[in-house]
């Protein structure tokens, strides 16, 4: 997280009383699915995305519908749950049968015609299904749909566009190389208003050359909007970017943490003032607007991720054939939070890899130990729901599985000394005004504003045993 002190890491989340807010609604249990697409008019100057302003790489943006298509096919069944996992973990198992979110995010997947994003989503239900009222989101670019593009979403399924505005002063769309108007921006939320759809734009700040009225003039554009849900991240300039190498030859000074602390503080004020709710550190929305598919990752749920570079995550699965079953655990990983793999990055590998029937995935990995219980309390403290902090033996699902996984660390640690560090660890950031003292009570560590500035520290106090 940005910090005043000495965190480092990406950017944080709201406040207000957490342990008084509502919470969100709880995610489905079923599937997820996240869908990849690689390509960019323009690559924009911060961006280190698997992204490509080359529309022609691999199957190139003609191409890529089937190409996706045809990976999504090979997803379900054998190929998958009796190949790949029947090699990497020795049993087989198969995930939820139907969807609950669908996200298609890039790059710019509006670079596809919009037909083609609704042929996409079309194999994603013949394979696996879709649940009703299940939330399908496509991320886009202001400049690259129109009315008639965004009607066609609507006609053929999607429920929700993720609008990329990231400012509303011009010389700060031009810094991070942006290629949209407000204009743009403002016809194209009203247009998707008009036909039902819900909106959310994504806000960056931190931007070298941007002051705070800049960032609070940004704000207000986008509540004016009339959109319930908005995304604010902290700008982060990577090597190699061409931010990275403007930063390199001097031509533009470092993010100052205390500046992107500051905005944060005038992002959580302004949005709370206007009735949108924190629900994850960057994330605030109109209660019952959160984004179910961010909800799906931060809550480690399972999801499949399609096209190049895409990761997929599976804890444990059901039966095809039985969606009421228990959970079938992933070979040798029941006392584990999962497994997950992730496709090969390059649209040129993915494509060769697809078009001999071959699945395109790079590697894989087995969350357990050590490992699992440091994502879970990355992820849980993350969200306005909070860690829980209970004995273990009260907890279901993940925790009780997450504190099992705890023997097979190194060192010796029991599992009741493993829950007794945890609330000791939570008391004393409470006592540090990190978490929410409130909440305590109710045996949940609820990051405080404070808490949402400096969340690296607080993760790495709470997955701590010694």
């Amino acid at each position: 997280m940005f910090s005043r002190s000495s965190d480092n890491g990406a950017c944080a989340v709201p406040e207000g009383n957490a342990a008084k807010g509502s919470d969100p609604p709880a995610a489905p249990a079923s599937l997820s699915a996240y869908v990849h697409v690689p390509y960019c008019l323009q690559r924009c100057g911060y961006c280190d995305f698997n992204t490509y302003a080359n529309l022609s790489l691999g199957p190139g943006v003609d191409g890529y519908a089937d190409a996706l298509t045809q990976e999504i096919k090979m997803s379900h069944g054998d190929v998958l749950f009796d190949s790949f996992f029947a090699k990497r973990m020795s049993q087989k198992a198969r995930p939820h049968d139907s969807l609950s979110t669908v996200f298609f995010g890039g790059g710019t997947p509006t670079i596809l015609p919009a037909s083609d994003l609704v042929k996409i989503l079309e194999a994603l239900r013949a394979t696996y299904g879709i649940v009703d009222g299940a939330e399908v989101t496509a991320e886009a670019n202001p400049d690259t749909v129109d009315a008639g593009y965004l009607e066609e979403l609507a006609r053929g399924g999607f429920t929700r566009v993720s609008f990329g505005m990231q400012s509303a002063a011009p010389h700060v769309l031009a810094t991070l190389d942006r290629t949209h108007t407000q204009a743009h921006l403002e016809a194209a939320v009203r247009a998707a208003h008009n036909l039902g759809l819900e909106t959310s734009v994504d806000l960056i700040y931190g931007t070298p050359g941007e002051s705070l009225d800049d960032w609070r003039a940004s704000l207000e554009a986008a509540l004016n909007l009339g959109v319930k849900h908005i995304s604010c991240y902290a700008l982060t300039i990577e090597p190699g970017t061409r931010l990275g190498l403007a930063l390199a030859r001097g031509e533009i000074a470092p993010v100052d943490p205390d500046d992107q602390a500051d905005k944060y503080e005038i992002a959580d004020a302004v949005l709370s003032a206007a009735g949108l709710q924190w629900y994850e550190i960057s994330n605030w929305a109109v209660p019952g607007r959160e984004c179910r598919h961010n909800l799906a990752y931060w809550r480690n749920r399972d999801w499949l991720g399609f096209g190049p570079g895409a990761h997929s995550h599976l804890r444990a699965a059901t039966s095809r054939s039985d969606s009421s079953a228990a959970p079938v655990p992933l070979g040798s990983v029941s006392d584990s939070a999962g497994v997950r793999w992730w496709n090969v990055k390059s649209p040129v590998k993915w494509l060769a890899a697809v078009s001999k029937g071959e699945l395109p995935v790079e590697d894989s990995e087995v969350i357990k130990g050590e490992a699992a219980w440091l994502e879970h309390v990355l992820l849980n403290i993350r969200l306005r729901e909070g860690l829980d902090l209970r004995e273990p033996a009260t907890q279901s699902g993940d925790g009780s599985t997450l504190f099992r996984s705890l023997s097979s660390l190194p060192k010796a640690v029991t599992v009741p000394d493993c829950s007794a560090n945890l609330r000791k660890a939570a008391e004393a950031l409470a006592g540090e005004g990190l978490l929410d003292a409130d909440a305590l009570t109710s045996n949940r560590g609820v990051l405080t504003l404070k808490g949402r500035l400096l969340a690296d520290t607080v993760t790495r106090r709470l997955s701590e045993f010694d």
